[in-house]
């Protein structure tokens, strides 16, 4: 152990005279611990929510999508799909056709946006047909029966609206109508409530619906197009570079979107919350690093003759201002691993037994995620010692500043 950390540590753990600075020293340690255990916390809570977010939304869309540059639909669907399926990344892929019609039942109605599918195609590249709670998906892989109404699976909140249960008819009307001698009428069929699907989003819950791909294209007039060809990949943060590759393979008529696109005002509100947590609660650390600067200027001052004794007895004043540095790093490291200990128990606490709970009906989850990261508590550390440094400066120097003929004048 060198001169400077053993008089560092004996001065940290010796009485003092003027008590004062013990309590100092304890709450700045306490400040210190305080700050990292929030910051630990408040990161865990936030890559908790994210990571759900995410993962939520990846499963229920598709994490490219490929559409007409010129809005039309896309006519050689399947050929296409046969072709993009083999560019590198590329796990599954499905055709999809949208439109937006008007929902009625009795006197309640609610836009809808329609989506047709292929249930087995769609069960690849999105599971919102895999939180179906009421009902099932099955119908909407059956041929049409002109005899009978076509099936659709809607959301929850959806159904609430219509006022809709399983087996209820519900009446879809869109504006791409028929040319009559009395101008456009709207085209309108009803459908028969197969399934109610219940994904946790309430954008999908309140808007989306299902039914077969081919009982859309009737109802819309299109024909035998697709509005947009959806792939899933193997790495959805290489989805950008994936949706490049598909895009240059499908040709110059043609433009792709990825998830991070989509979804980026989301993730930049989430990118933006965690910064602003981060300086809040970092305010902490602050306030404790000026407890260790006030803690060492007034030790400075009771070990003033000390200080001179040590200088007199041949300490360079490079030495001096070490036993100080050392102290302030010692209270800084004591406060930052208690910190840690306590935020990443708490953390685990958290997600294991699910504490602290929420309202699943407003939050889509029924508790507060935790997901505590190592290098979030690598890098906080690094921080909360560095300030814990720098408070150390002043009172560090002019300690090595102090004159020991004037220190030892009337001794």
């Amino acid at each position: 152990m060198s001169f400077e950390f053993f008089v560092a540590v004996r001065y940290l753990r010796a009485k003092r005279k003027i008590a004062v600075i013990s309590v100092i020293t304890a709450i700045s340690v306490l400040g210190i611990a305080a700050g990292v255990m929030s910051l630990i916390v408040a990161l865990a809570i936030n890559n908790g929510f994210r990571q759900d977010l995410q993962g939520r939304l990846l499963g229920a869309t598709a994490h490219i999508n490929l559409l007409h540059r010129d809005g039309e639909g896309i006519t050689d669907s399947q050929e296409l799909l046969d072709k993009l399926s083999s560019v590198p990344g590329v796990v599954s892929s499905a055709p999809a056709l949208y439109g937006t019609v008007l929902a009625s039942l009795g006197n309640r109605s609610s836009q809808m946006i329609l989506k047709g599918v292929h249930p087995q195609a769609e069960a690849r590249v999105g599971n919102l047909l895999a939180t179906i709670r009421e009902g099932s998906a099955q119908a909407l892989g059956e041929p049409l029966s002109q005899s009978n109404d076509p099936p659709v699976v809607i959301g929850r909140m959806m159904a609430d609206t219509l006022g809709a249960v399983v087996g209820d008819r519900i009446l879809l009307t869109t504006p791409q109508g028929n040319l009559t001698p009395f101008g456009m009428v709207p085209r309108y069929r009803y459908f028969r409530v197969e399934g109610i699907f219940d994904s946790g989003f309430y954008d999908f819950d309140s808007n989306w619906a299902f039914t077969s791909l081919e009982a859309s294209q009737q109802l819309l007039n299109l024909g035998p197009v697709v509005s947009v060809l959806e792939f899933k990949v193997d790495d959805i943060y290489q989805a950008p570079a994936i949706a490049q590759a598909i895009e240059q393979a499908a040709g110059s008529d043609f433009a792709t979107s990825h998830w991070m696109d989509q979804n980026r005002a989301i993730f930049s509100a989430l990118r933006f919350e965690r910064l602003i947590t981060v300086i809040t609660i970092g305010l902490i650390v602050f306030v404790a690093a000026l407890n260790i600067l006030i803690s060492l200027v007034m030790m400075v001052m009771e070990k003033y003759r000390d200080i001179a004794v040590f200088v007199a007895m041949g300490a360079r004043r490079s030495q001096i201002r070490n036993i100080f540095l050392f102290q302030g790093v010692l209270i800084g490291t004591s406060g930052t691993a208690l910190g840690l200990i306590a935020g990443y128990i708490l953390s685990w606490l958290g997600g294991k037994y699910q504490l602290l709970r929420l309202d699943p009906n407003i939050y889509s989850i029924s508790y507060v995620p935790f997901d505590a990261r190592i290098t979030d508590g690598i890098w906080v550390a690094v921080v909360a010692i560095f300030i814990s440094f720098l408070a150390t400066i002043y009172p560090a120097r002019n300690a090595a500043a102090i004159a020991p003929a004037e220190a030892l004048r009337y001794e």
